[in-house]
């Protein structure tokens, strides 16, 4: 050790003793400071020092160095006595916990497993009790049974002598409880019995195969359901009837021929296949009921919570129906027959729903106040109600909308081709260029095929709307084509000849309007229970044939109108200022515009308003006239100027003459209303003085302040001129400018400049007084003036 002391002195080995040498920087710094060769040589030199060194140190030192040796080995040996030690106080007792903890372990087990026996023989001798109870007992039997299922499982009871017959007994008695449960959900079902399906459930749910069960049960009738349907829409099937021996190696379809008879045998056996559809929608219904209202007299759980996660119970009527309808598509020959005959497929679809909701109705009530379930019931009437029998727990589902909208297809080209039968008789009587209006046979068979349209379609409330529209647009087309044939040329508004040829066109375009107006109204009223919007469609395209109607008469009404105004106008150029001839005898001649009206008026309903079929049309519109023509005649009555008392005697005359001039326009003359009585009130103030007449009850409330006030300019001096007068306008530019300025404010105050110029012409002579007249005027002006701004607040 010292000689090792010695060579940390000796720079050479010094590097090699630093604790951060490095072989890689030494050897660098090596070549780079000296020759390899030299370098090489001290090392060698340094390790044959080193092995000297050691070697007489092992020399010097030989004693302790195998004293030290040998105390090594006895150390050894005492780890080994140690480790014995240790093994016999911790291993071996760890050995037998690990054994009494196998044997208890296998008691646990023998002990379990003994129980277990014990329990399914007791068990197996009471299920053989409770199976000679039969169907009594039944419901135990599976609770029993469901039992001995549970103590069977996660253990192997096989080889076990004292239990082998038992077990079998518990397989056999399974099967024969599932079969006699299965008979008795099938009896109950059939025979809408509650209380034995009820029972049936309750044995299922005790077997815990509830779920499973239904799930089968609804599997089987929407199985049978589509093979209803394939067997009741098989064209081979439909038409094997009317051709029993086909040629062989040949596809049986049917042929223009026997067409009729292939549709009459599709829609029997669709009405067959909706008896078995209700009859298993029905059944399904009273087993969801049932599943609704029972619950486990043990757990209280509702059945049907047990079943919620069956998609085909909820709506199994639409799976059912949607069968049926996928399969439509199938065949070209079914799908034309479908969409032409589309009210029979709803109204059997429809009638099918009716059956349903009536059905599931009645056995909501029945099951309400049934007291056949052996467990009380917990569920309320308003919980009740709020299941839906097809959609449990989706209240927004709407199966009677989805069962429609799956009939949307078939619907949309029913429509197409029943508004190509309503256009066709149109489009065949209204030919390209045609100018003739249709003939009564045409008409007829145009209305027909409305009404049978609508008649065929109110087997459903949204046919018949959507049906009635499109007749609602037949009649738009009846009416667009009836308006291409008016005659709107001058000569359809003449009335000084005889009828015209585009008169006569017009005539008979109106009749035709009416016909068909007064047969689609006939329609309407015959309809019974047609939703009211197909309704109110039907007689928005009847206000559109009675607009056309008035549009094509207008002219000839204006014509007629024109005309009685200029005639009525020329009483200004006869003469009404004279006297009385005689007092005792007054003559009183009728004026000769007024026998120029009466034979006016009587040749024109004589000439072109006789043609018209539509009496209370054409006394609708005539009636108008017959009121204007007496507004006119009051109107230029008060304006005449002057009036003597000769021409007062004539005026009434006319007065009288008047109602029977317009009689041929109206009904009953009576029946003008406001005019006529107008016309009654007025005739006595012809008579009357002025301060009467500005004091008669019928100024202002019948007879309006304007037309009494002209009326009195009559009796004033030349020098207070009428306001036409006074504004220089001619009687016919004043009557214009009457009826363009209806509001008597307008009138009132064109009647104050006349008599605010009177006055001022008697200031400018210097006048001493006014004429008597004049504060008369003046006061019911006011009077007027006080009403007229007391209407218009």
């Amino acid at each position: 050790m010292f000689g090792f002391v010695g060579c940390q002195h000796m720079k050479c080995y010094s590097d090699f003793l630093d604790e951060d040498f490095d072989v890689k920087t030494y050897t660098a710094q090596a070549i780079h400071q000296a020759v390899i060769a030299e370098q090489l040589a001290k090392l060698a030199q340094g390790i044959s020092q080193l092995d000297k060194e050691l070697h007489s140190q092992v020399v010097a030192r030989h004693e302790d160095l195998l004293a030290q040796a040998t105390g090594i080995e006895s150390l050894e040996g005492i780890y080994q006595r140690f480790f014995i030690l240790m093994r016999a106080k911790i291993v071996d007792p760890y050995n037998k916990i690990v054994g009494r903890i196998t044997q208890l372990a296998r008691l646990q087990v023998a002990c379990d497993l003994l129980r277990r026996i014990i329990r399914i023989l007791y068990l197996s001798k009471r299920l053989q009790g409770q199976l000679q109870g039969g169907s009594r007992e039944i419901t135990k039997a599976a609770q029993s049974i469901n039992e001995l299922d549970y103590l069977s499982q996660g253990v192997d009871l096989s080889g076990i002598e004292v239990i082998e017959n038992d077990l079998l007994l518990i397989s056999r008695a399974r099967l024969e409880v599932e079969n006699q449960a299965k008979r008795l959900l099938e009896q109950g079902m059939e025979i809408q019995n509650p209380t034995q399906v009820g029972t049936a459930l309750q044995v299922f749910y005790n077997l815990g195969s509830l779920r499973e069960t239904i799930t089968s049960v609804v599997g089987g009738y929407q199985t049978t359901i589509k093979d209803n349907v394939s067997k009741a829409l098989d064209i081979k099937g439909l038409t094997q009837p009317t051709n029993p021996r086909g040629a062989p190696g040949r596809a049986v379809m049917p042929t223009p021929g026997n067409t009729a008879a292939f549709r009459a045998a599709l829609w029997t056996n669709l009405e067959k296949l909706m008896d078995q559809i209700c009859a298993a929608c029905r059944q399904v219904q009273h087993l969801q009921k049932v599943l609704m209202k029972k619950r486990d007299p043990v757990s209280h759980v509702c059945f049907i919570d047990e079943i919620i996660k069956v998609s085909g119970l909820k709506c199994f009527a639409y799976v059912c129906l949607s069968a049926c309808l996928f399969s439509f598509p199938a065949s070209s020959f079914l799908k034309q027959a479908f969409e032409g005959e589309y009210p029979k497929l709803l109204r059997l679809y429809n009638e099918l729903w009716r059956r349903l909701q009536q059905y599931s109705a009645s056995l909501q009530g029945a099951l309400t106040s049934s007291g056949g379930f052996d467990t009380p019931l917990d569920l309320t009437n308003a919980e009740i109600e709020s299941q839906d029998l097809f959609t449990h727990g989706k209240q927004d589902y709407n199966p009677e909308k989805a069962l429609k909208d799956s009939l949307q297809p078939y619907e949309a080209a029913y429509l197409s081709k029943s508004l190509s039968r309503l256009f066709d008789p149109i489009n065949l009587v209204f030919p390209m260029g045609g100018r003739n209006p249709p003939s009564s046979d045409e008409l007829e068979s145009i209305i027909k095929t409305i009404s049978s349209e609508l008649n065929v379609a109110s087997v459903d409330p949204n046919l018949s709307l959507a049906v009635a529209k499109n007749a609602a647009k037949t009649i738009q087309l009846f009416c667009v084509k009836s308006e291409q044939l008016l005659c709107t040329q001058g000569d359809a508004s003449q009335v000084i000849g005889p009828l015209t040829e585009g008169q006569r066109r017009n005539v008979t375009v109106v009749n035709s309007l009416y016909r068909l107006q007064q047969a689609v109204a006939k329609i309407i009223s015959a309809l019974g229970a047609c939703p009211p919007a197909a309704v109110d469609a039907l007689l928005s395209s009847l206000e559109g044939v009675q607009a056309l109607m008035s549009s094509a008469v207008q002219p000839l009404l204006q014509s007629v109108s024109d005309s009685i105004e200029a005639i009525i106008i020329t009483l200004h150029q006869e003469d009404f200022s004279g006297t009385l001839s005689s007092p005792d005898k007054p003559d009183v001649p009728c004026s000769l515009y007024m026998k120029e009206l009466q034979g006016f008026i009587s040749r024109v309903m004589t000439d072109y308003f006789k043609h018209f079929q539509c009496l209370d049309f054409v006394y609708d519109n005539t009636e108008s006239i017959a009121q204007r023509a007496i507004e006119l005649f009051l109107r230029h009555a008060s304006l005449l100027r002057p009036l003597g008392e000769g021409g007062k005697m004539r005026l009434a005359a006319d007065f009288a003459q008047m109602e029977m001039a317009v009689a041929p326009l109206c009904r009953r003359v009576s029946d003008l209303g406001k005019p006529y009585r107008m016309l009654r009130s007025f005739r006595p103030l012809l008579f009357q003085t002025s301060e009467l007449i500005a004091s008669s009850p019928a100024v202002g409330d019948l007879i309006p302040y304007s037309t009494v006030l002209h009326f009195l300019f009559t009796r004033a001096p030349s020098e207070l001129r009428s306001p036409h007068q006074r504004a220089e306008w001619s009687i016919a530019r004043y009557s214009q400018w009457l009826d363009d300025h209806p509001s008597e404010r307008d009138r009132l105050a064109l009647i104050r400049g006349a008599l605010e110029a009177y006055v001022q012409l008697v200031r400018t002579r210097q006048g001493k007084e006014f004429a008597s007249i004049y504060p008369i005027m003046l006061q019911l002006l006011q009077r007027a003036t006080s009403a007229a701004q007391g209407t218009k607040a």
